[in-house]
């Protein structure tokens, strides 16, 4: 098996790789993440995705590298990381009472073999209606400003949420396990 490497310096992701038993490394790509005019919010996490991977590849020749991208999107609007209490209190003002659909791309390269998977997981949550003061509360205890629409789902950010549905919770957190093992079952990565 090549040496698995995370493309992230994300510590969320780096525990959901954790739970799948297997060694891995991590290194932050330098790319620009920026949101290109007229690209559907879809194609821009799937876009991410892939660059970082390839961001990597020169310096890991041998590894299958791993990317992730993370969105959350209301209607057609892409709520990224908020990075301010503002940001995030408007982003979580306009989400209450919606539907957000979290769309996470995901790839795996084989640097070795320029073999590049990519996929989006989607996984939608129903808002509880929120209150500026809950906001507020929220946004002082959790501070989720490195999270996209400034939803922290593994801590009290669930406290926001009516409902979820998607086809695999670890998505919402922003690196889905099940689709993975997938793209390393294609790589011959047997897990466990």
């Amino acid at each position: 098996m090549l040496p698995l490497l995370l493309a992230s310096s994300s510590v969320y992701r780096r525990e959901l790789l954790a739970r799948l038993g297997l060694p891995f490394v991590c290194d932050s790509p330098d790319i620009d993440e920026s949101h290109r005019a007229g690209e559907a919010a879809l194609e821009l996490v799937k876009r991410l995705a892939r660059e970082k991977t390839f961001a990597l590849a020169d310096r890991y020749p041998a590894h299958l590298i791993i990317g992730s991208d993370q969105v959350a999107v209301i209607g057609e609007r892409i709520l990224g990381k908020p990075h301010t209490f503002e940001n995030a209190r408007e982003q979580l003002l306009a989400a209450s009472g919606t539907k957000v659909t979290f769309l996470t791309g995901l790839a795996l390269l084989n640097s070795q073999t320029g073999a590049c998977q990519v996929d989006c997981v989607p996984f939608t949550v129903t808002m509880r209606t929120l209150d500026q003061a809950r906001v507020e509360r929220y946004l002082r205890t959790e501070q989720p400003y490195d999270c996209a629409g400034s939803f922290k789902a593994e801590g009290l950010g669930v406290s926001l949420f009516q409902r979820t549905e998607g086809p695999d919770a670890t998505s919402l957190v922003g690196l889905p396990l099940i689709r993975l093992v997938d793209m390393l079952l294609v790589e011959g990565v047997e897990v466990p």
